[in-house]
């Protein structure tokens, strides 16, 4: 056998992201999001991704009480037809759950499912959004309490969701705990009255600052967000990986929905790092300051 180059071997993880659109009816949102889950895998993908809040419209446009009946127990009802499929499937499956964690505390949540159809773990939202027009999310969730790295079967994961990815703190952490690939379930979209061209600013920002992540901390980037109307929000997809220089890794379309596939080489990670060292380099002595709320 011939001697391997320095560099030679790969170890690549193929990951799907499941842009879809949701309904009213949840039993049928998670049975659409179970056949999508087989057809990635039947492309080969080892860990699959949700969006934020799959099985149900994003109901956060309004207030009102009587939507908090859309929360689940985690181990629940969808829990249960994820893990089977996790486990039919043999894969990882990152999944956006209405989490009823108590009586009267809620959380917007992800859980991890191994391929053995296992809990892993479960990443609560830690910056919640309340935007006066669209989404109303801290009347319904409580703010997670910390960020969390996932070792699963094929590679080291981080989870943070929509409103997540536009802090560069939650993503560094991330990183700094071992994370290789952080995974954005999102829903996120345009109103009825933005212009063409803010609604083009709004999406270059939305993939920016999350290549920017990838960037800063050599790591890939997988953001997963819903498609179609709902309500005001025209939730505009265009999900897509980024690679640890912020180099486009694959992209999905802003309208229809799609399974996304692509092979991220963690290789790549380490050898980013060492030709721009950027966590080395940290002067976490002269950091404190960040930890204020407001500065003078």
């Amino acid at each position: 056998m011939a001697d391997k180059k320095i560099g030679e071997e790969k170890n690549v993880i193929r990951i799907g992201l499941i842009q879809m659109s949701m309904s009213d009816d949840i039993e049928a949102n998670t049975a659409k999001a179970v056949e999508m889950i087989g057809k990635a895998a039947g492309r080969g993908a080892k860990i699959i991704c949700l969006p934020e809040l799959f099985s149900s419209r994003y109901f956060c446009q309004e207030q009102n009480e009587e939507l908090f009946g859309l929360a689940e127990k985690i181990p629940g009802d969808t829990t249960k037809k994820l893990s089977e499929a996790a486990r039919n499937n043999k894969v990882v499956i990152i999944a956006g759950i209405f989490e009823k964690r108590a009586e009267g505390v809620y959380n917007n949540s992800a859980v991890v499912i191994d391929s053995s159809g296992k809990i892993i773990g479960v990443y609560r939202k830690m910056h919640i959004p309340e935007d006066p027009a669209d989404y109303h999310e801290k009347l319904y969730f409580a703010p997670g309490e910390k960020f969390i790295s996932f070792k699963t079967e094929y590679g080291d994961i981080g989870v943070l969701i929509c409103w997540d990815q536009w802090f560069p703190e939650a993503a560094r952490i991330t990183a700094l705990k071992g994370a290789k690939i952080i995974f954005y379930p999102t829903a996120i979209g345009w109103s009825p009255d933005d212009s063409r061209d803010k609604k083009e600013i709004q999406l270059s920002a939305w993939k920016t600052i999350q290549r920017s992540h990838s960037i800063a901390n050599g790591i890939f980037v997988a953001a997963v967000n819903r498609v179609g109307r709902e309500g005001n929000i025209a939730f505009w997809g265009s999900s897509f990986v980024s690679g640890p220089f912020g180099e486009k890794i694959a992209d999905a379309g802003n309208e229809g929905e799609e399974i996304l596939i692509a092979d991220c080489d963690m290789g790549l990670v380490e050898s980013t790092r060492r030709g721009w060292p950027f966590l080395r380099d940290r002067r976490i002595d002269s950091y404190k300051e960040i930890t204020q709320r407001f500065l003078d």
